[in-house]
C-alpha cells in the first residue's frame, strides 16, 4: 500500500482551487506547524540545558513547585496527553477503513502527542530551576495550537461533520483544552510579572525545603511524582548501598509534625467544650473534634476511593466487549470518506484493550492515592491524640492515680492501643462508605448480564457475609486467651532464668521446665483455636466466590432460555471477583468499626477526669532559665560550725548555745495555714495543718509510718486536693541578695526526691543533671556527696550507661542516691527529700548527711526539707515539724520540743539510743560494696553476647574494603532460604508435604474450573446437564481443598512452633552457667516472647498468603501463556522488571519496619515514665521539657512509619502498572494470535487478577524475611552447646546414701569457666575430714566463689579432681552429684507459688519434716501465723518476705536436702545481724555433723572454723586452722583480718 501524506487513492485531495483552508488534508498539516515549534525551541534548551544558573534560590530540594495553578497545568496536560491518544486512535482506525495510508489522520496526533510531552517536561524543568522568562516558549505554543484547533473545528462545523461524529468530538475538546492551558499560561505572567512588568515578584520556598533535615517529600513534588512516589527511587535505591537510619529519613515536615496537628485538634476539642459549657449533663463530643481537624483529607481520600471503584468495573465492562468484538469480528467494509462514529470506534478491540489499560492504570493510581491520604491523616490524627493524652497526664491529679481511678496500665493502655486503634479505624473508614456502592454497582451489572441468576450468586455472598463477622470476632477472643497464657509462661520462664544458678546447683531445672511446658500446652490449646479460626477465615476467603459462580452459573443454565456466551461468563467472574473483596474486608472495617467506638469512649472519659488544681501560687513570673551556679568558696553560712562529731550526744548538743532563730516572718520560704488536705476522697489525710518553713534552713519532717510526712510534702507541693486553707509561697528574694548564685536560681521550681525512687531511661549523667546546664565541678561534688563515683566506676560506661527499664537494673539503694543526687544538683532554692536514708545503710546515710547535707546544701543557703525515720540526725534540724495521723504534733526547734514537751523528747531518745545500737551491729556490713558486687557480678565480660548478637547483625557491619562491603550487601539482599527451610521441617516433613500438595492440587483444580467455563460457553451443541455435573464436581471439590489447605499451612505452623518452643527452652535450660553470665536476660527473654510470637502467630498467615498469591500468580501466567504463547516474548521484559522492584523493595522495607519498631518502643516508655515520675516532674516544672521530648518521639516513630507506608505505595504503585501491562499484552497477543472465544476470556480474567495479587507477594516475601529473623534468632541459641549431664558411672552404680561421710579430697584442682579462657583455679590440693567446718577466705576475685562452683561442676575442670567419700565427681551424672550436695547462695532465691514448694519442689519429704527444717531456721512461728501455713502464697521473687526472711527459708531449704554436705556461698552478706546469728547458730548445731564449706564475705566469720583455706589469684596460699594462721605475722590472712575484709 503506497504511503502518501494525503492518501493516495483520492486526486482531489491535493486541490486547493477552493481554497487553502477548505482543504481538509491541509488543516491537519497546518497543524502539524506548533507541534514542531515547539520541539525546535525546547530541544536545544532542554538537552543544551541554560548556561546561568544564577537566578537558582540556594534550596537542596529541586521540587520547589512555585509557579500559580501548578497542579491545574498537571491535570490539563494529562487531560490533553489521553485526547491525544483517542485521537491518535481514532484516526488509525479510520485509516485501516481506507484504500490507501492517509498519514494525515494521525501524524499530526503523534506530534502533538510528542509536542505535549516535551511542554510539561519543559515546564517543569523550568519551574524547579526557577527561569520563568523561558515560558513564554509555552505560552506561543498555546496560543498557536488554540488558533489551528479553531481553525479545524470551523472547518468541520462548515462540511457539516455533526456531533456523533468522533473526531468532531475530539477536535472541540483539544480547543476548549488548549484554552484553559492558555489561561493558566497568562494567569503566570500576571501573578509573577516576569515580563512585560517591571518589577518581577520575588517568592522565597517554604520553610521545609530550606531545612536540609527534611527528606519526605511527597507534600512538595508535583503530580505525577505524587502519583508514582518517583521522589522515594533514591532512598529505596540506596538501602542496598547502606541500611537507612533515622538520618537518612529526616524530619517531618512541619504540617505533619505532632505539634501542628494536636493545635488544630485542640482548637476543635475547646470548640466543642464551649459549646457544651452549659450543659452540665453533656459532653464534649471527640469524633466532632476529630472531624473537623482531620475532616477535608478524608472527603478527599473518599473521593479518589469512589473514582477508583468506578474505574475498577471498566475491567468486566472492556471484558465483555472484547470477547463479544473479537466473536463478531468481520471484514468491515473500506469506505472513502474516514469520518468514525463513536460507535464503531468502541467497537474495535484494539481500542478497548488500551482504554482497559489506561483505566487499570487511572484506577491503580487513584486507589493508591486514596491509600496514601488516610494512611498520612491517620498518622497525623495519632500525633495528635498522643500529644492531647500526654499534656492531659501532665495536668492529671494524683489522687486519680493514688486511689486507682486511672491506673498506669489503663493509660498506657490509651497511648498503646487506643491511639493506634482510632489510627487504624481512620485508615480503614473510606471503605465504609466506599464498599456499598461497589457493592450496588456490581451488583446491577451482574443483574444487567445474567437476570434473576446474578442475585441467587450475590444472595450467596451476603449470606456467607455475616459468618465472616463471626469467625472475625471469634479471632479476636482467641487471640486474647492465647495472650493472657503466654503472659503466664513469660512469667514462669522469667523465674527459671532469674533462679537459672540456683535451679542448676539444686537440679530442678526439669521440675520447673515441666511447669513451663504445662502453660505453654495451654497456651498451644488457645492458638489451635486460633489457628482453626484464622484457617476458616483464610477458606471462607477463598470458597465465597467459588460458591458464588457455582450457585450463579447452575441457575443460570436451567433458568436461561439462551446458552451462556463467553463473553457474560467472563466478565460475571471477573465481577465476583470485584465484589468478594470489599465483602471480606466489611467484616474487618466493622470489627474496626465497634473497636474505635470503644476507644474514643476511653479517651473522653481520660480528657475529662480531674486536673490538678492551678498552682498559680508557686507560678511567680515567667519560669527563669536555668542557669549553671557555681560551685562559690568562701561563701559559709553563719558561724555555726554544722559539722559536730558526727553521732554526738543529746546533752553535749542541750549545752551548745545555738544561735536565736531569726524573726520567722520575714524569713518563712513556705506557710501553711489552716489547712486541710485530701486524696480526693472528700476525707481530710490531713488536717488543721498549720507550719512554716524558714528560709535558707533545715527542716525536718519525723513521725511514725504512714502519719502522712509524705503526704505533707506533697500537699505543698499542690498535689493533694486542698479542701480548705492557704499554701503560701514567699516571693521575696533571699535576704542575702549579693550572690549572684542565688538570684540566678529558678525560685519557683522546687528539686524533689521521691520516696520511691524515679529513674528515666537515659544515662546516669542526664538522670543527675535532668535539663540542667553541665558544670564538671558541682557534678563531681554531687557525686561525691552520695558516694556514687565507685558505683558509676563499675558500670561499663561510666556515668554514660543507660539506666532504668532498657538499661541496667541498678539496687534500690543506688537508685535513691541518683534520686537524691538529681535534687542536690539542681539549682534551686527549695530542696524537698522524701526519706532519702530509707535504702542506704548507715556508712551510706552518714556520708550523704555529712556531705551532701550538711556541707553541699547549708553552703548554698537552699532551703531543705527532710522527711526521715533516723531521729540521730534531729540535732542538725534548725526546724522540727512533728507528725502525727494526719496532724502535726509539735513544731519548732529541738530546744523548743526539749522544753515543751519532755515526754516526746525523751520518747525520741529511747528511739535515738536503739538506733544508735544496731548501728553498733550495722558497721560492719557494708551495703555499698554489696551493692556494688552484685552490679559488678551483672556486668560481667559480654564476649559470648556479641558473639550471639553478630549472627543477626553480621550483615549490617560497614567495612572500608569493598569486598567486604558488597558480601554484606549481598546478605542484605538474599532471602534467608536457609532459615525458611529450617522452619518448614520444624513442623515435620509429612505436614510440608501435604501443604505442597494440597496447595498445588487446589491451584490445579481452580484453573480447571475457569478452563471448563470457558469451553463449556464455546459448547455449540446443547449438553447442559454435563456442563453442570462437571462444573459443580469441581466446584466442590475446589471448596474442599481450599479448607484443607488453609488448615494444613496453620497446622503445620503450629507443630513448627510447638517444636522449635520446645527445643529452645530445653537448649536453654540444659545450657552452661557462663552462657546466663554473658547473655543479658532480656535477651533470652526476647526469644521466649516477641520472637516465639512471631513464630506462633505471624509466621503461618503470612506464609499462607505468600503461597497463595504466588501460585495464583503462576497459574494466571501460565493459563495466558496456554491461551496465546506469544504472550511469553513480552513476559521477560516484564519479569526483570519485577525482579529488580522486589529486590529494592524487600531490602528498604526491612530497614524501615525495624526503624518503625525501634522508634516506638521509646515513646511508650516516655509516656509510661511521664506517669510513674508525675509529682517529681511538676515539682521539678519541667513539664515543657517533656512535652517537647515527647513531640520529638512521636515525630520519630510517625517519619518511620510514614516512609514505611510510603514505601508500600511505592510497591504497589509499580507492582500495579506492571500488572496493567500484563493486561495490555495478554489483550493484544491473545487479540492478534487467538483463535477461541473462551481461552481470551479466560486469559484477560487471569491477568486481571494478577494485577491485584503481584504487590502481595512481594509483600509477604518482605514481611516473611523480617518474621524469619526471629527464627535465625532463636535458631542461634539451639546451636549453643549444653552441659554434659553425662557421666561414666550410671546413676544405679551411685550409692543411695553417697555422700555419707562428707569426706572431700582436692587433688591438683584447676578450673576455668571455658576452654579459651584463663584458669581461675590453679593446682589447689586440700584435705577436708567429714564434718569440718571450713572457711574459705581471699580478696575478691581470688576464686573463692570458683572453688564452690567446682564442687557441683558448674565450672570446667580441666586437670586435677575432686574426690568425695571416694568417688571422683567427673564421673558422676551431673544431675546425680548435684541432688546430693546442698548449697545457700549470697543471694536469696525464691519462686512464686507456695512455702512448700519452695522448699520442696520434688514434692519427696513429709510435712513434719518441712516444719523441722522451719523451726529450725526459726521461721515455724512466722508461717503459722500465714494463712495456709505451708501452703501460703510467696510472690514472684519472694517480694513478701524481708531479704532476711527470704535467707532463711534458703537455710530451710538446704536442711530439708539430708546432704552431708553443706557450701554457703557468701550466705551472710545480704542479710542483718540479727538473721546472720541465726544462721551463725543453726550451722553450729543443725549441721554439726555434716561437713560446711563457707566461703566468707568476711573473715570474722571464719575465725572459729576448724579449718582455713586463704586463696589468692587462684592458687590457694594458706591451709591451716584460724588460729595458727593468725601467728603468721606478715600471712594474708592476719592482713584480712586486720583489714577486716
Amino acid at each position: 500500500m503506497k504511503v502518501a501524506f494525503c492518501g493516495s487513492d483520492n486526486a482531489s485531495a491535493y486541490d486547493i482551487s477552493a481554497g487553502v483552508l477548505k482543504n481538509v488534508c491541509f488543516v491537519d498539516a497546518l497543524n502539524l506547524v506548533p507541534h514542531v515549534f515547539l520541539l525546535f525551541i525546547t530541544f536545544p534548551i532542554l538537552f543544551i540545558g541554560w548556561g546561568s544558573q544564577s537566578s537558582k534560590v540556594q534550596i537542596h530540594h529541586n521540587t520547589w513547585l512555585h509557579f500559580p495553578g501548578h497542579s491545574l497545568r498537571w491535570i490539563l496536560t494529562f487531560t490533553l496527553l489521553f485526547v491525544h491518544v483517542c485521537e491518535i486512535a481514532e484516526g488509525i482506525v479510520s485509516d485501516t477503513q481506507m484504500n490507501s495510508r492517509h498519514l494525515h489522520l494521525f501524524l499530526p496526533a503523534i506530534m502533538g502527542f510528542v509536542a505535549a510531552t516535551t511542554a510539561i517536561v519543559y515546564y517543569h524543568n523550568i519551574e524547579t530551576s526557577n527561569f520563568p522568562k523561558l515560558l513564554l516558549a509555552l505560552f506561543l505554543y498555546w496560543i498557536m495550537a488554540f488558533v489551528t484547533k479553531t481553525i479545524k473545528l470551523i472547518r468541520y462545523c462548515e462540511d457539516g461533520v455533526s456531533f456523533s461524529q468522533l473526531r468532531f468530538c475530539i477536535t472541540g475538546i483539544m480547543v476548549i483544552l488548549y484554552g484553559l492551558l492558555m489561561a493558566v499560561e497568562i494567569n503566570v505572567i500576571l501573578v509573577r510579572r516576569y515580563v512585560f512588568f517591571m518589577n518581577p515578584q520575588k517568592v522565597k520556598p517554604p520553610e521545609d525545603l530550606q531545612d536540609l533535615g527534611v527528606r519526605f517529600l511527597q507534600p512538595f513534588v508535583n503530580l505525577l511524582s505524587k502519583a508514582t512516589y518517583w521522589w522515594m527511587n533514591t532512598l529505596i535505591i540506596s538501602a542496598h548501598k547502606k541500611p537507612i537510619d533515622l538520618k537518612a529519613i529526616g524530619k517531618l515536615p512541619i504540617a505533619m509534625r505532632a505539634l501542628t496537628n494536636y493545635v488544630c485538634l485542640k482548637e476543635a476539642y475547646e470548640e466543642q467544650k464551649k459549646k457544651v459549657a452549659n450543659q452540665p449533663d453533656k459532653i464534649p463530643s471527640v469524633w466532632l473534634a476529630m472531624y473537623k481537624a482531620f475532616g477535608r483529607p478524608i472527603l478527599l481520600s473518599s473521593t479518589f476511593r469512589y473514582l477508583a471503584d468506578l474505574l475498577g468495573f471498566a475491567g468486566p465492562l472492556c471484558i465483555s466487549r472484547i470477547v463479544q468484538g473479537f466473536q463478531n469480528d468481520t471484514a468491515a467494509t473500506k469506505k472513502v470518506n474516514s469520518y468514525l462514529s463513536s460507535q464503531d470506534f468502541l467497537g474495535n478491540v484494539y481500542v478497548l484493550a488500551v482504554l482497559l489499560f489506561l483505566a487499570l492504570i487511572l484506577q491503580r493510581t487513584f486507589l493508591q492515592a486514596s491509600y496514601y491520604v488516610t494512611i498520612e491523616t491517620g498518622i497525623n490524627l495519632r500525633g495528635a491524640l498522643l500529644a492531647m493524652i500526654y499534656n492531659k497526664i501532665l495536668r492529671l491529679s494524683t489522687s486519680n492515680l493514688s486511689m486507682g481511678e486511672m491506673t498506669l496500665g489503663q493509660i498506657n493502655n490509651l497511648v498503646a492501643i487506643e491511639t493506634n486503634q482510632l489510627m487504624w479505624f481512620l485508615f480503614l473508614c473510606p471503605n465504609l462508605w466506599a464498599m456499598p456502592v461497589q457493592i450496588i454497582m456490581g451488583v446491577i451489572l451482574l443483574y444487567y448480564w445474567l437476570r434473576n441468576s446474578a442475585l441467587v450468586g450475590a444472595a450467596v455472598i451476603l449470606l456467607l457475609a455475616p459468618i465472616q463477622y463471626f469467625i472475625a470476632t471469634k479471632l479476636a477472643e482467641a487471640q486474647k486467651s492465647t495472650l493472657d497464657y503466654s503472659t503466664e509462661r513469660l512469667k514462669k520462664t522469667n523465674e527459671i532464668l532469674k533462679g537459672i544458678k540456683l535451679l542448676k546447683l539444686y537440679a530442678w531445672e526439669h521440675i520447673f521446665c515441666t511447669s513451663v511446658e504445662e502453660t505453654r500446652m495451654k497456651e498451644l490449646i488457645s492458638l489451635k483455636t486460633f489457628a482453626l479460626y484464622t484457617s476458616l477465615s483464610i477458606f471462607m476467603n477463598a470458597a465465597i466466590p467459588i460458591a458464588a459462580v457455582l450457585a450463579t452459573f447452575v441457575t443460570y443454565a436451567y433458568t436461561s432460555d439462551e446458552t451462556l456466551r463467553p463473553a457474560e461468563a467472563f466478565a460475571s467472574l471477573s465481577l465476583f471477583h470485584i465484589l468478594v473483596t470489599p465483602l471480606f474486608l466489611l467484616s474487618t472495617v466493622v470489627r474496626f468499626a465497634v473497636k474505635a467506638i470503644i476507644s474514643v469512649q476511653k479517651l473522653t472519659e481520660f480528657l475529662i477526669s480531674d486536673e490538678i488544681g492551678d498552682d498559680s501560687w508557686r507560678t511567680g513570673e515567667s519560669p527563669v532559665t536555668y542557669e549553671s551556679c557555681k560551685k562559690h568558696t568562701g561563701l559559709h553560712t553563719k558561724a555555726v560550725n554544722r559539722k559536730q562529731p558526727w553521732r554526738h550526744q543529746l546533752d553535749s548538743y542541750e549545752q551548745s548555745s545555738r544561735r536565736q532563730p531569726r524573726s520567722l516572718e520575714i524569713d518563712v520560704a513556705i506557710k501553711v495555714t489552716n489547712g486541710y488536705f485530701s486524696w480526693g476522697s472528700g476525707l481530710a489525710t490531713l488536717s488543721n495543718i498549720n507550719i512554716r518553713i524558714p528560709t535558707g534552713q533545715m527542716t525536718m519532717i519525723v513521725g511514725q509510718v504512714g502519719c502522712g510526712k509524705s503526704s505533707l510534702l506533697l500537699a505543698i507541693l499542690g498535689e493533694m486536693q486542698t479542701l480548705e486553707g492557704k499554701v503560701h509561697w514567699n516571693n521575696i528574694n533571699e535576704i542575702d541578695s549579693s550572690c549572684e548564685a542565688t538570684r540566678s536560681r529558678n525560685r519557683y521550681s522546687v528539686a524533689y526526691a521521691a520516696q520511691k525512687p524515679w529513674l528515666l531511661n537515659a544515662t546516669v549523667e542526664e538522670n543527675i543533671i535532668f535539663g540542667s546546664p553541665f558544670n564538671k565541678q558541682r557534678y563531681k561534688a554531687v557525686t561525691d556527696a552520695c558516694s556514687l563515683q565507685p558505683d558509676i566506676d563499675l558500670l561499663p560506661f561510666g556515668d554514660q550507661t543507660e539506666i532504668g527499664e532498657r538499661g541496667i537494673n541498678l539496687s534500690g539503694g543506688q537508685r535513691q542516691r541518683i534520686c537524691v543526687a538529681r535534687a542536690l544538683y539542681q539549682n534551686t532554692n527549695i530542696v524537698f527529700l522524701d526519706d532519702p536514708f530509707s535504702a542506704l545503710d548507715i556508712h551510706l546515710s552518714d556520708h550523704l548527711m555529712q556531705e551532701g547535707i550538711l556541707k553541699f546544701l547549708q553552703e548554698d543557703k537552699r532551703t531543705l526539707i527532710l522527711v526521715t525515720h533516723k531521729l540521730q540526725y534531729l540535732p542538725h534540724a534548725d526546724w522540727i515539724i512533728a507528725m502525727k495521723d494526719g496532724y502535726v504534733l509539735r513544731e519548732g526547734t529541738l530546744k523548743d520540743i526539749q522544753t515543751k514537751d519532755t515526754e516526746l523528747y525523751e520518747h525520741w531518745k529511747t528511739l535515738m539510743n536503739r538506733q544508735d545500737q544496731e548501728l553498733e551491729k550495722d558497721m560492719e556490713t557494708d551495703q555499698a560494696t554489696l551493692e556494688r558486687k552484685t552490679l559488678r557480678r551483672a556486668m560481667y565480660p559480654r564476649e559470648s553476647k556479641a558473639q550471639l548478637e553478630d549472627e543477626d547483625e553480621e550483615e549490617e557491619e560497614e567495612e572500608d574494603d569493598d569486598d567486604n562491603m558488597s558480601t554484606a550487601m549481598r546478605l542484605r539482599t538474599k532471602m534467608p532460604w536457609k532459615t525458611c527451610w529450617r522452619y518448614l521441617t520444624s513442623g515435620g516433613f509429612f505436614l510440608l508435604f501435604l501443604m505442597i500438595f494440597s496447595k498445588l492440587l487446589k491451584h490445579s483444580v481452580i484453573v480447571a474450573i475457569d478452563y471448563w467455563l470457558a469451553k463449556w460457553t464455546m459448547d455449540n451443541e446443547n449438553k447442559t446437564s454435563c456442563n453442570v455435573a462437571v462444573f459443580s464436581t469441581l466446584c466442590g471439590a475446589g471448596i474442599i481443598l481450599c479448607l484443607i489447605t488453609s488448615l494444613t499451612v496453620e497446622w503445620m505452623g503450629l507443630t513448627a512452633a510447638k517444636n522449635v518452643h520446645h527445643n529452645l527452652l530445653n537448649k536453654i535450660i540444659l545450657g552452661p552457667i557462663r552462657f546466663f553470665d554473658t547473655t543479658p536476660l532480656g535477651l533470652i527473654l526476647n526469644r521466649f516472647s516477641a520472637d516465639t510470637n512471631i513464630i506462633d502467630q505471624h509466621i503461618p498467615p503470612t506464609l499462607e498468603s505468600l503461597t497463595r498469591s504466588t501460585l495464583l500468580c503462576l497459574s494466571a501466567i501460565g493459563m495466558i501463556s496456554y491461551a496465546t504463547p506469544w504472550f511469553l516474548v513480552a513476559l521477560v521484559p516484564l519479569g526483570v522488571a519485577f525482579y529488580f522492584i522486589q529486590k529494592y523493595f524487600r531490602v528498604a522495607s526491612k530497614d524501615l519496619q525495624e526503624l518503625d519498631d525501634s522508634t516506638q518502643l521509646p515513646l511508650l516508655c516516655h509516656f509510661s515514665e511521664t506517669a510513674e515520675g508525675l509529682t517529681t516532674i511538676r515539682a521539678f516544672r519541667h513539664e515543657a521539657r517533656f512535652k517537647q521530648r515527647m513531640l520529638e518521639l512521636t515525630d520519630t516513630n510517625n517519619i518511620a512509619y510514614l516512609f514505611l507506608s510510603a514505601a508500600n505505595r511505592w510497591l504497589e504503585v509499580r507492582t500495579d502498572y506492571l500488572g496493567a501491562c500484563i493486561v495490555l499484552t495478554a489483550a493484544v497477543t491473545s487479540i492478534t494470535y487467538g483463535s477461541d472465544s473462551g481461552l481470551l476470556g479466560l486469559g484477560l480474567l487471569y491477568a486481571l487478577t494478577v494485577t491485584n495479587y503481584l504487590n502481595w507477594v512481594v509483600r509477604n516475601l518482605a514481611d516473611l524475611e523480617v518474621q524469619m529473623g526471629a527464627v535465625k534468632k532463636v535458631n542461634s541459641f539451639l546451636n549453643m552447646e549444653s552441659e554434659n549431664y553425662e557421666g561414666t558411672m550410671e546413676p544405679s552404680q551411685v550409692p543411695e546414701d553417697w555422700p555419707q561421710e562428707g569426706e572431700i579430697k582436692i587433688e591438683d584442682l584447676c578450673v576455668r569457666y571455658e576452654n579459651n579462657l584463663k584458669p581461675v583455679l590453679k593446682h589447689v590440693k586440700a584435705y577436708i575430714k567429714p564434718g569440718q567446718k571450713v572457711g574459705i577466705c581471699g580478696r575478691t576475685g581470688s576464686g573463692k566463689s570458683s572453688l564452690s562452683l567446682a564442687f557441683f561442676r558448674m565450672v570446667d575442670i580441666f586437670d586435677g579432681k575432686i574426690v568425695i567419700d571416694g568417688i571422683d565427681i567427673c564421673k558422676l551424672p551431673l544431675h546425680t552429684l548435684r541432688s546430693r550436695l546442698s548449697i545457700i547462695l549470697q543471694d536469696p532465691i525464691l519462686f512464686s507459688g507456695s512455702i512448700r514448694f519452695n522448699l520442696d519442689p520434688e514434692c519427696k519429704c513429709t510435712d513434719d519434716r518441712l516444719w523441722e527444717a522451719l523451726e529450725i531456721a526459726q521461721l515455724k512461728n512466722m508461717v503459722k501465723s500465714l494463712p495456709g501455713g505451708l501452703d501460703a502464697v510467696v510472690t514472684e521473687g519472694g517480694e513478701n518476705f524481708s531479704v532476711g526472711q527470704r535467707q532463711l527459708f534458703c537455710l530451710a531449704r538446704a536442711f530439708v536436702r539430708k546432704s552431708s554436705i553443706l557450701i554457703m556461698d557468701e550466705a551472710t552478706a545480704s542479710i542483718d545481724m540479727a538473721t546472720e546469728n541465726i544462721l551463725q547458730k543453726v550451722v553450729m548445731t543443725a549441721f554439726a555433723d555434716r561437713t560446711v564449706v563457707t566461703i566468707a564475705h568476711r573473715v570474722s566469720q571464719i575465725l572459729d572454723a576448724d579449718l582455713v583455706l586463704v586463696l589468692s589469684d587462684g592458687f590457694l596460699v594458706e591451709y591451716d586452722t584460724a588460729s595458727n594462721l593468725l601467728l603468721k605475722e606478715g600471712g594474708l590472712f592476719t592482713t584480712l583480718v586486720k583489714t577486716n575484709k
